[in-house]
């Protein structure tokens, strides 16, 4: 999901400068691109420059992490430590790609992660706060560098022969829509919190 929100960036003529934290390179090259890499993302680099935006897209799942608390470093520890270094760097808006379903008071500890860090995160001081909550990704794995899932290929396959019938909100959404749809929301961003959902992602 982080590289659909950074092409959507990089694509975006309003983008001067991009800088990103991550675990490893991009592999991109572009004149308007810095990439900062930090082998733990719960103590990201200091020194970061000066900035207005910060965009969050972390994520993954408890099998893949191997565990919950592995989860939670990632999904709730991680974002809240970049966003605090972002917030450090002078950024007042934040854009972060949550999940829809996210509640803290959820019985689903999935969903109560994502809804802790968005409660987390509104507690930052950002003046405008953009949260993007997708249902099912479509097409999502091969960013990710993750093996396909089976069970997911199945309900993507059900959900398009489906889609006329299934609400907008809950219809499968393509990660290059949410990159694009975050980022024309931060742009129009109003102060206080706004909750992107999948419906308002989708092209029409």
């Amino acid at each position: 999901m982080g590289r659909e929100v950074l092409a959507a960036l990089l694509a975006d003529r309003h983008s001067r400068a991009i800088h990103t934290i991550g675990r490893r390179p991009t592999g991109l090259r572009d004149p308007k691109l810095t990439e900062h890499l930090a082998a733990d993302l719960t103590a990201p680099p200091a020194g970061l420059p000066a900035l207005d935006d910060v965009y969050i897209a972390l994520g993954t799942t408890i099998k893949v992490a191997g565990s919950a608390a592995a989860f939670r470093a990632v999904d709730l520890d991680a974002v809240l430590a970049v966003a605090l270094a972002a917030r450090k760097a002078g950024a007042t808006r934040a854009g972060v790609v949550s999940a829809m379903g996210a509640n803290p008071r959820s019985p689903v500890f999935y969903n109560q992660i994502k809804g802790e860090m968005e409660a987390q995160l509104a507690g930052l001081g950002f003046t405008s706060l953009v949260i993007a909550r997708p249902s099912l990704l479509d097409g999502d794995r091969a960013a990710l560098e993750q093996p396909g899932r089976a069970a997911e290929g199945a309900g993507l396959a059900l959900m398009r022969l489906l889609r006329p019938v299934i609400p907008a909100n809950y219809r499968a959404v393509r990660a290059a829509d949410v990159g694009r749809a975050l980022v024309h929301a931060m742009q129009q961003a109003q102060p206080g919190t706004r909750v992107l959902l999948s419906g308002e992602m989708q092209p029409g």
